[in-house]
């Protein structure tokens, strides 16, 4: 049975409250304060003792009750629990993260856990993309903020399912406010040139500093808060692959990284390095540095446009884009370019990747002509056989002619033997019509004019 009472000290005051002491359904006594009138006080004891009856018998499930508890909790509490869960990300991670989800909770008007709903969510979201102008990138940036804390609420179990889940995300590319380009190989070498031989200071770095954040940047991809963290201690210079790593804390993905180095950087690095402290920085506060005025600037020197119909060519584009462009422009494959970049998903590398007119003008050069007799059909074959610019075409073009020999031996049957033992042409195991296969290294065109050789 429960107990009312009031504290020793409160007896005989009739504004002080009356407390209930009773036992609950694990064993445990627990005190409750009621409230200044004895019969309220009374009824609220008599509900409490059958709860505890209740859940004795399986009736009320105390897990239920703790969500429910949860749900009705002011909101405020758990996105300051929510904030201090991101104590590990970077300082500017955190601080936009917590500012989106407060703005979509606050223009929606969230008190509790239980009022939270997507539907709510996006219909605030599309008043604000009108009334705010919000591109599609950033509209989709508060989604991914918001759909954060609810898989946070989740995963520590203060809600059963994440009731922002299902919202659908904008079609950025349809909306681009921010278009970024790659510069070419000639304009980054302009860059450089144009920093170091400015003269003057930019953002508290000279001109020879800028220019080693550019080459840096080119040469490796790594994001201006990454090119930050580098010390001596970063690279592994003298290895058979030498290396560098970025550490998880400065990661965007929180995750320690290596790569493969240009030989071009290593020897630079090994200059830049001398005389610094295995953990002084390379280029001190460069994070906290307005980088897209050092390109802006730089890029006027040399003569080329920061923003172009293509897009604007600031400091992630001058770098980071131009690196992995350049990638896939000398031959990388897509994948490689992902692996170099830290991509988790390879459409993120292509969007990276800016391919114009002339680089698919030269890939498409590349094809196999449809011609049987085409020139380099005639120089594949003449690679299997062995005989480049060993013949030379009959007047009219249909036989190679020359001196018997034995490249020119014919069998019993009459037809050609090769001086590897191959019958005739239809024996060759290569298909010379679709121009790849075989052994026969590729020759550039400029060789292969003017021979032939028969094709099947």
């Amino acid at each position: 049975m429960a107990s009312i009472r009031k504290q020793s000290r409160d007896k005989g005051q009739k504004n002080k409250p009356y407390y209930i002491q009773y036992v609950d359904h694990e064993g445990k006594r627990v005190t409750v304060k009621g409230f200044t009138d004895k019969a309220l006080t009374e009824q609220l004891a008599a509900k409490l003792e059958h709860e505890v009856m209740l859940r004795k018998r399986g009736m009320i499930d105390p897990a239920q009750e703790r969500l429910l508890a949860i749900k009705k909790s002011p909101i405020e509490d758990h996105l300051a629990a929510f904030d201090r869960s991101m104590a590990n990300n970077t300082q500017k991670h955190r601080k936009l993260t917590m500012t989106r989800v407060r703005r979509v909770v606050e223009g929606c008007g969230f008190k509790t856990l239980a009022e939270m709903d997507g539907e709510k969510v996006v219909e605030w979201l599309n008043e604000a993309r009108e009334e705010d102008d919000l591109g599609a990138r950033t509209y989709n940036h508060y989604l991914q903020a918001a759909d954060a804390f609810g898989k946070w609420l989740v995963a520590t179990k203060r809600l059963p399912v994440n009731p922002l889940a299902g919202m659908e995300r904008l079609n950025a590319e349809t909306d681009v406010r921010h278009k970024r380009r790659a510069l070419s190989n000639d304009e980054v070498r302009r860059l450089i040139e144009a920093a170091r031989g400015s003269g003057v200071e930019v953002q508290g770095y000279d001109g020879e500093t800028r220019a080693r954040i550019y080459q840096i940047s080119y040469l490796t991809g790594l994001r201006r808060g990454e090119l930050a963290s580098l010390t001596p201690a970063s690279f592994m210079l003298d290895a058979a692959q030498p290396t560098l790593t970025v550490e998880a804390r400065s990661s965007k993905h929180r995750r320690k990284d290596t790569l493969p180095m240009h030989p071009e950087l290593v020897e630079l690095v090994r200059e830049w390095t001398d005389g610094l402290g295995l953990d002084e920085p390379l280029f001190p506060k460069l994070a906290r540095r307005k980088t897209y005025t050092m390109v802006q600037k730089d890029l006027e020197r040399a003569g080329i446009p920061y923003e172009t119909h293509e897009g604007l060519a600031d400091f992630h584009a001058a770098g980071r884009h131009s690196h992995i462009t350049g990638l896939v422009r000398s031959g990388a494959s897509i994948m490689e370019a992902k692996e170099l970049a830290r991509h988790a998903d390879i459409r993120q590398t292509a969007r990276y990747t800016h391919i114009g007119i002339e680089d698919q003008a030269e890939a498409l050069a590349s094809l196999p002509r449809t011609n049987a007799s085409a020139n380099v059909d005639r120089l594949h074959i003449a690679c299997i056989r062995g005989d480049v610019g060993s013949r030379e075409a009959s007047p009219d073009g249909s036989e190679p002619v020359g001196e018997a020999g034995p490249e020119n031996e014919k069998t019993p049957s009459g037809e050609g033997v090769s001086s590897s033992g191959v019958t005739d042409f239809q024996e060759l195991s290569v298909d010379v019509s679709s121009g790849g296969g075989g052994n026969c290294t590729r020759v550039p065109r400029s060789v292969s004019e003017g021979l032939y050789v028969r094709s099947r």
